[in-house]
């Protein structure tokens, strides 16, 4: 994003740009802000918008090449178009020739880096991989949001916040607006505000599921199982997360034993660093050949249940209630 800052700051843009990632708030800030610098609201002679994998190519060239009309650029946006993992020949081909007053700017959701268009662009644009912020920048990203709002936030309640919410910026966003709709009059935002007010992501519930498991409190396990399932969450995606949990388990687990810094487990394991001590935690009640039989055992139930052995609810709940019969490794 600061690149691309800096370019609308100098006006010094690339010919194409192309966004993608999986931040979705950061990709749509920095398709805005592209387009604010580029065109302006009127102008419908020199923005031309297209969306999805049916554009036609010849038209979309022919625009790229023809002169803007009384501006300096000529804007093309493009959205979730394919391109950049079928890389037509013709679009390739006109990355080596796009005259200087024509910015075209792809924003894709999946790109594959060895298509020729991919590297077309690198070669001869930008590329900005929007990618979740790190646990200091989103830190400092809400806190100034807040601070815009004039709220406070106490560093553990923002914690719990995070781990409620996630990392999702868009979701995030929301639910501080919330909050601070909430606690209108009152400047500090307190642990009971987002209890009340935010809402939990799956992972969440999926997190405090495995909290129980460990814990041995089956009951409690159970009861976020049924919520989830209230929920309209397929027991088979509850069944993938709560396997993705156990893997990050053995994977902070292996690393810890190896001494590798919390912060650099975080970056490896690709989650917050405040959410490493958990799983430190969590990884003391299990040995490694425990944590790989559970992931044998939820292996061979997912198979069960795509053979017809047992049904998908069924199964999961199961396996919860074996994993928490389970007694503490030594």
């Amino acid at each position: 994003m600061q690149t691309i800052n800096e370019h609308i700051k100098s006006h010094a843009f690339q010919t194409v740009y192309l966004i993608f990632g999986d931040e979705t708030y950061l990709c749509n800030q920095a398709k805005n802000k592209l387009k604010n610098a580029l065109s302006s609201p009127d102008d419908t002679m020199n923005y031309s918008y297209y969306e999805g994998k049916k554009i036609n190519i010849s038209e979309v060239i022919d625009l790229a090449q023809t002169l803007p009309f009384f501006q300096e650029k000529r804007l093309i946006l493009l959205e979730d178009t394919g391109f950049f993992k079928s890389s037509p020949d013709e679009l390739v081909a006109l990355m080596e020739q796009l005259p200087d007053t024509t910015c075209m700017v792809f924003v894709e959701s999946e790109v594959d880096k060895r298509s020729r268009l991919y590297k077309a662009v690198q070669k001869h644009g930008y590329i900005a991989n929007m990618s979740t912020p790190d646990e200091k920048s989103l830190v400092v990203w809400i806190a100034s949001l807040l601070k815009q709002e004039q709220k406070k936030i106490k560093e553990p309640v923002l914690r719990f916040f995070l781990e409620r919410t996630g990392t999702d910026m868009i979701h995030i966003k929301n639910e501080l607006d919330k909050l601070c709709a909430y606690t209108l009059g009152r400047e500090e935002i307190t642990k009971e505000d987002v209890e009340e007010v935010t809402t939990q992501i799956t992972t969440s519930k999926i997190f405090d599921m495995l909290e129980a498991i460990v814990k041995g409190e089956q009951k409690i396990a159970i009861d976020y199982y049924y919520d989830l399932l209230a929920l309209k969450e397929p027991p088979m995606r509850i069944l993938s997360l709560l396997v993705r949990q156990f893997n990050l388990i053995l994977q902070v687990q292996e690393m810890d034993h190896h001494s590798i810094p919390n912060a650099e487990i975080a970056k490896q394991v690709g989650i917050p660093s405040f959410v490493v001590k958990k799983y430190i935690q969590q990884g003391k009640s299990y040995n490694r050949s425990q944590l790989e039989e559970i992931l044998h055992l939820c292996a061979t139930y997912e198979e069960d249940v795509k053979t017809g052995k047992l049904v998908d609810h069924i199964a999961v709940e199961l396996l919860i209630i074996k994993f928490s019969t389970r007694t503490t490794a030594t």
